[in-house]
């Protein structure tokens, strides 16, 4: 790259790092660490959900799609995020902010030791803090593959730097760094974004066409919405699936509604996301769609890079390079910040003894160490990472299988129709997910298709059935849903 692209990465890395210091000023308690203090504007936190829910995954695995096989790549892997927040905005998303304001929880999880058991809550805060860690190396796996297109730094160290500059702003400001750099991030996309279809219509344009013409031109079956690969029911499947991960399911994205001051802004911040995932995507796939009459690459994964390469000035091809950080590091932070909270209000006190006598000030202390512990261990699985199936691999056979049994008990168990189910299925359908998954993905080695939807669809049965049959709930059960169904809350209400 040129001085003046090696110039906006330097900058941009540096203001991350500043905006972490700033950051670290509004933090005096774990509440401002983990959720904001209930402060953050809806706005705010609708960017920052948006900017949360997908990183440079965009410009690598699913930029290759698009070369291969065209708009299904936002059809099957980018519509469905807006439906699903859609439907969150009415079902899940007040609910999230209730629960901190009546129950002052700092975690996700924390109201499930009430609503379901301890023993629920512990296996669904151990196994989905493991998911997570394997989820961002992917994130990192997909940065360091474009840096070395970029640059030709070694993927290792990719990751490295990534990470570390990931860790030094949302360790020092928790939330509300992870927040204020998405929100510019967000600015910086919107920038990268534009020049980078610029760049392309001004490639298009040396051909004859331009971005209303050139669908025409492309291989046959890239303007289809499906293909064999990804058929017209994976997309229901991804809709189900990503309806249980983006409201909640994905810990760091649930911690958005938590933070805004009170239900009808959590609504807000949901439907903003919504429109942001229909819209945005579009932009920033536009040029990928076009790429097969533009360039021609061995691995697809690399066609983003390349085209940025091949038709970029100096300084713009920078503003890209930014552009690709700046998802990935939003994705990691608010990660590692949602499974910090985890950890440090769900799993530390039921395991540590001096740490359920902890002040505001050890609690701070042990969330931003376990965010460091966090980063550290998912960079070095990132290492690894082409050998548990590479980016798209991890991010579609292994986290979109797996969230389903991790989040179908947290996620239904707010709702009314559920009130009655109890730990015992809460944890039949978590223990039968996971062995759906393995039966699907090992034993029988079926598609993605089949090994993304059996392990959701077994947990959502066995909820139901088994809660049906065993009305196990504690008493605390029915107060919890009553209170989360609205703004009015029964008293007393009691803290988790």
């Amino acid at each position: 790259m040129h001085v003046l692209d090696w110039a906006v990465v330097v900058g941009y890395l540096l203001v991350m790092v500043a905006v972490g210091v700033w950051s670290h000023r509004q933090v005096a308690d774990t509440s401002d660490f983990f959720s904001a203090g209930g402060r953050m504007p809806w706005w705010l936190a609708g960017i920052s959900h948006h900017m949360s829910g997908y990183s440079a995954v965009v410009f690598v695995a699913y930029a290759g799609v698009a070369y291969d096989q065209g708009v299904v790549s936002y059809v099957v892997f980018m519509f469905p995020l807006a439906v699903a927040t859609g439907i969150g905005a009415f079902l899940f998303a007040p609910k999230w902010n209730r629960l901190r304001r009546y129950y002052r929880i700092a975690s996700p999880l924390e109201y499930l030791a009430r609503r379901f058991d301890v023993p629920t809550q512990q296996v669904l805060a151990w196994s989905g803090s493991v998911l997570k860690v394997f989820d961002v190396a992917a994130k990192w796996s997909a940065v360091a593959v474009l840096l070395h297109e970029f640059v030709g730094l070694p993927t290792g160290w990719g990751v490295l730097i990534t990470a570390s500059v990931t860790l030094v702003y949302c360790t020092a400001g928790g939330l509300w760094a992870d927040a204020l750099t998405e929100f510019g991030q967000f600015v910086i996309q919107a920038l990268a974004a534009f020049a980078m279809i610029g760049a392309v219509g001004f490639a298009l344009a040396d051909r004859g066409l331009d971005y209303l013409t050139f669908w025409s031109a492309l291989p046959a079956g890239h303007t289809d919405p499906t293909t064999t690969s990804y058929p017209g029911y994976f997309v229901l499947v991804y809709v189900l699936v990503k309806t249980f991960e983006y409201n909640g399911g994905m810990w760091n994205l649930a911690q958005r509604y938590l933070a805004t001051p009170d239900s009808a802004q959590a609504r807000r911040t949901a439907l903003l996301s919504s429109a942001l995932y229909l819209l945005w995507p579009l932009v920033l796939m536009l040029p990928m769609f076009a790429a097969p009459l533009l360039v021609h690459v061995a691995d697809p994964q690399d066609v983003y890079a390349g085209m940025a390469l091949r038709f970029l000035p100096p300084g713009l091809l920078g503003l890209v390079l930014v552009g690709v950080f700046s998802h990935t590091m939003a994705m990691a932070a608010s990660d590692a910040t949602a499974i910090s909270a985890v950890v440090t209000r769900d799993v530390l006190p039921r395991i540590w003894r001096r740490a359920r006598g902890f002040g505001e000030a050890a609690s701070l202390r042990a969330g931003r160490v376990l965010t460091v512990g966090f980063v550290a261990l998912s960079a070095v699985i990132a290492f690894c990472a082409d050998g548990l199936g590479g980016v798209l691999g991890i991010v579609v056979a292994w986290v979109g299988a797996l969230i389903g049994p991790i989040s179908i008990p947290m996620m239904l168990g707010m709702l009314r129709p559920f009130r009655h189910v109890g730990p015992t299925a809460a944890l039949t359908s978590w223990a039968g997910g996971l062995v759906a998954y393995g039966l699907t993905k090992y034993a029988w080695q079926l598609g993605d298709v089949l090994t993304v939807v059996t392990p959701v669809l077994v947990s959502a049965l066995l909820f139901v059935g088994v809660g049906a049959a065993y009305r196990d709930a504690p008493p605390e059960a029915d107060e919890i849903v009553d209170a989360l169904a609205t703004d009015h809350p029964p008293a007393p209400v009691r803290r988790s």
